[in-house]
């Protein structure tokens, strides 16, 4: 392979029902500053159905360049139209990086294009660095999230990661910026071996927690499901929401839509207090870019007051009723 033949940076635009969820405008924000390094154009590609209106929005978050495929094979993602018309582009424009969101989406569409191309796909990524050659050095979590691997392709392009939402943090849109917008007209061939029948939101516990600005998080020092009780009345006392480590989800306090870390969600709140929870890294990876971070732990030792902006080593059983009846008193 000429790897010569090969540049740019490009990200997927993933849009549902013409709306653009938060990865696409944190990819180009990570874009931005990989390109830094050796000024390669940062591309957009956009599919869908009357899409075309969002590649001005990209446009002021940083694209240089928006590809637009617009049809109504599009509307609704399907792997293999989506696929055969992402490796279309790919074949015709030759980007040297293709970033995804790690999505359901993303992650469903990124190894469809990869075993197309033959190329290579690190997923889940935490980190990406670009050398001056034009390497994409890849961070991820590995074995349990354990240890964090560092990963590149040598040999092969385009260079494929997808990235955990709430990684990175998009830059502020910048109305009026400038940019390259293109229509190509190709033809999607329908999957008749699938039909979508029926969209309708998920059901959650209140907010989501990806998208809560205040986090009450509960872990394995958790004595009890009745316990559980304490943190929502504080959470609801702050305008928070309540989430969990994974050890509370596996007992079943808990659904897999509450749980923060590599198995759960990755969340970027404005504050998250900890209680409970030691640090493992499959729950650091899933909040570690949070604002500020307050943990409260019995064991002065717990690696989460590494990364803790404030502490406190001490019972939460006794602490907990201790804050909230001072926050009732103030308020």
């Amino acid at each position: 392979m000429d790897k010569s033949l090969y540049k740019g940076i490009w990200i997927f635009a993933e849009q549902k029902e013409g709306i653009l969820n938060g990865t696409p405008l944190e990819l180009l924000a990570k874009a931005i500053e990989l390109k830094k390094i050796n000024g390669d154009e940062i591309t957009a590609l956009l599919l869908g159905n009357h899409v075309e209106p969002l590649a001005d929005t990209l446009i002021s978050y940083g694209a240089d360049q928006v590809i637009v495929i617009d049809h109504p094979v599009l509307k609704e993602y399907k792997t293999i139209p989506y696929t055969e018309a992402t490796v279309k582009m790919i074949k015709k424009y030759k980007p040297s990086i293709f970033l995804f969101g790690a999505t359901t989406i993303g992650r469903d569409l990124a190894p469809r294009i990869m075993a197309r191309l033959g190329t290579g796909l690190t997923a889940d990524c935490l980190d990406l660095k670009l050398e001056k050659d034009g390497t994409l050095v890849q961070t991820k979590p590995s074995y349990g999230g354990n240890i964090m691997c560092t990963i590149t392709i040598p040999d092969h392009r385009p260079q494929m990661s997808t990235v955990r939402p709430k990684v990175f943090t998009a830059i502020q849109a910048e109305p009026g910026r400038t940019g390259k917008i293109v229509l190509e007209n190709i033809d999607v061939t329908e999957d008749e071996s699938t039909q979508v029948l029926s969209v309708s939101p998920k059901e959650t516990n209140g907010e989501p927690i990806d998208k809560a600005e205040i986090i009450v998080a509960g872990g394995r020092g958790i004595k009890a499901k009745e316990e559980l009780a304490l943190l929502e009345e504080l959470a609801k006392l702050i305008g928070g929401r309540v989430a969990v480590s994974r050890p509370l989800v596996d007992e079943k306090w808990m659904t897999h839509e509450d749980q923060i870390g590599q198995s759960g969600n990755t969340v970027k709140a404005r504050f998250i207090l900890n209680i409970g929870i030691s640090g493992a890294v499959q729950y650091i990876v899933g909040m570690q870019n949070s604002d500020c971070i307050v943990t409260i732990n019995k064991n002065p030792a717990a690696d989460i007051f590494h990364i803790s902006s404030y502490g406190a080593v001490a019972d939460y059983s006794e602490l907990l009723p201790a804050i909230i009846t001072e926050i009732k008193k103030r308020k």
